[in-house]
């Protein structure tokens, strides 16, 4: 009796320690995004044997940081691009090939980026890992962004921020429910709808705040497109959307964040996300040196831009929305759809979804105060084709979410409208009417068909 008692024992204690270390794994995985998990479809895992036999402790770390940084990646092929972009820019090669040079370099960069900010929350915890994430999560577009307000390149800043809205609520999740539909015929395909529902309302939101701007304008009888009160409706409407995606944070990481960890991570990703593999300061000078790279990059492409669209013969507008979001977003994109492969939509979605909510509810309001402070005149007007094309994606996205299953014909539709708006910015070379003098002076306008004098 004593020996039944004692063996019962021993399980209740069992149970309980193994309870506290999911409590603890979850602590530890709590700063994890959808965007970290599907990126790190693409890492490697290390081999310690290659670094252990060195003698020296600060080499051996050296070492070890260069093999988990540059090497921890299956895109550590395209880092030879980012010297060669480099060389071809100090040697004045033809600007086109710089500008495919640096895009291809800035592939690898945006995946690593998202790898170091995710050792970095190691040791900060998950509420400022996941601030970090939020932040981070599509630093590639905002310093090309920056790099595009400093030239003065309005029309460059709009066109890859709408594509990156465009390219993850339609390319993204169309490929991915497309492939993961194909893959699991035989099964029933649900998500979460509560997390789809609330990236779908921040995504309305933004839309009405593009909307305003362009209905003021058609509404005033297009007499001067330029007009101080839409400029200040639009940088009025860009503070409540950072107060918007404020808000939307401390939903995410507080008041309800069991609606957004996932429960649907492979225990080889469970086990590998129990430790940072690197140090703090040396993630965090390696965050540091590739912020610098692709902020080189970045003005490489935002300069030599025009000159690759003259040389292939492709317009600016179809390069930036288009072209720019798929490569620089390329291993959130395969990991994406790895994961529906998998059957793990909720992961897939939150790829898609909150990369969508991010770009429109935080970089593009960001993007308007930083041109208010550096005296530049952008405003969320993307013209008529532009937010067209955005309204209809998120209705025709948010009607794809509504009832909490898939199959692989809503990633066909979707799919398909993707490539409907990519063939109609690829016939769309207007010329842009770049200089137009207004009562406010110098500004720049996307094109739309319409020219204003």
């Amino acid at each position: 009796m004593e020996e039944s008692q004692e063996a019962l024992n021993n399980i209740e204690n069992g149970i309980s320690n193994y309870n506290k270390g999911l409590g603890n794994n979850k602590e530890i995985n709590g700063s994890k995004t959808p965007q970290n998990l599907s990126a790190s479809i693409v890492r490697k895992k290390s081999d310690p044997i290659l670094v252990s036999n060195v003698r020296f402790q600060m080499l051996r770390n050296i070492l070890n940081n260069l093999h988990e940084v540059v090497l921890g990646t299956k895109l550590a092929v395209l880092f030879p691009a980012i010297p060669l972009a480099i060389l071809a820019d100090f040697y004045h090669f033809g600007r086109p090939w710089i500008f495919a040079l640096s895009l291809l370099g800035l592939t690898p960069l945006a995946e690593r980026v998202s790898f170091l900010t995710e050792q970095i929350a190691y040791f900060t915890g998950p509420t400022v890992g996941g601030l970090l994430n939020a932040t981070c999560g599509n630093a590639t577009e905002m310093i090309i962004a920056f790099f595009a307000l400093r030239q003065n390149k309005i029309h460059v800043v709009k066109y890859s921020l709408l594509g990156s809205i465009l390219s993850n609520l339609l390319l993204v999740l169309g490929t991915s429910l497309l492939f993961g539909g194909l893959a699991n015929l035989k099964k029933e395909q649900r998500y979460d709808r509560k997390q789809a529902d609330v990236n779908s309302l921040l995504l309305l939101l933004g839309l009405l705040c593009h909307m305003l701007p362009l209905m003021f304008r058609y509404a005033s009888g297009l007499g001067n497109p330029f007009a101080i009160d839409t400029l200040q409706l639009s940088r009025t409407s860009s503070i409540f959307m950072i107060i918007a995606y404020v808000a939307y944070i401390f939903f995410q990481l507080k008041t309800h964040r069991q609606l957004f960890e996932s429960q649907e991570e492979d225990e080889d990703e469970d086990k590998d996300g129990e430790k940072a593999v690197i140090g703090f300061w040396s993630a965090f000078s390696w965050l540091v040196g590739m912020t610098i790279i692709i902020a080189l990059l970045s003005e490489y492409v935002v300069g030599t831009i025009e000159a690759a669209s003259n040389s292939w013969g492709i317009s600016v507008n179809f390069i930036s929305i288009i072209l720019l979001p798929i490569v620089g977003n390329a291993a959130e994109h395969a990991g994406s759809i790895i994961f529906a492969l998998k059957n793990k939509l909720d992961i897939s979605l939150g790829v898609a979804l909150g990369s969508a909510s991010q770009i429109s509810m935080f970089v593009v309001p960001l993007s308007v105060i930083v041109a208010w402070i550096m005296g530049i005149q952008m405003d969320l007007d993307f013209s008529l084709l532009e937010t067209g094309s955005l309204a209809f994606t998120i209705i025709i996205t948010a009607f794809t979410l509504q009832d909490g299953t898939s199959h692989y014909m809503k990633g066909v539709i979707l799919f398909l409208c993707y490539v409907v708006i990519a063939a109609c910015f690829f016939v769309d070379k207007i010329p842009m009417n770049e200089t137009i003098v207004g009562n406010l002076g110098t500004v720049n306008e996307p094109s739309s068909g319409i020219l204003f004098a």
